[in-house]
């Protein structure tokens, strides 16, 4: 299955990145530059703390205090958005903001984004509740011959 383990084929610039960040009102900061690098272009549901050891590894020291409101300020402004799941005790930051849901390998520790469009749910709510949106986790192992997607 392509939907898992997609990796981003696409790094944005510096450049790029501050084009994004100034679309959205967000001033282009050299932290807010370096932190979408990452979050943006390489990570994979990063939690705050990955994000910080990243930028740490690559002599931008800033603090985890600086780290969230930054990842904060990417989910308000619909660049990111925020996943708390109880099998991490974390929250994770995802770049992939379309409609999706996750499969969470307990082996790798890895979470995989699932196409909406797979999943069919058959709801019996009650007519007056009206859904917005569903966040939905599996969690369980990859095959060993599905392991590399």
């Amino acid at each position: 299955m392509t939907v898992l383990g997609k990796h981003k084929q696409y790094c944005l610039t510096p450049d790029e990145i501050e084009s994004r960040l100034k679309s959205v009102s967000i001033q282009p900061t050299m932290q807010r530059i370096s932190i979408c690098q990452y979050v943006l272009c390489e990570a994979d549901h990063p939690t705050a703390e990955e994000v910080k050891e990243w930028v740490d590894k690559r002599s931008l020291k800033m603090s985890l205090a600086t780290v969230y409101n930054t990842l904060n300020v990417l989910v308000s402004a619909g660049l990111l958005r925020e996943f708390k799941f109880s099998c991490l005790g974390k929250s994770v930051f995802d770049s992939n903001i379309d409609d999706h849901f996750h499969f969470f390998d307990e082996k790798s520790g890895k979470f995989h984004d699932l196409d909406a469009e797979l999943l069919t749910i058959d709801s019996k709510l009650p007519k007056e509740f009206k859904v917005n949106k569903m966040d939905i986790l599996f969690t369980g192992s990859l095959e060993e011959s599905n392991a590399s997607v």
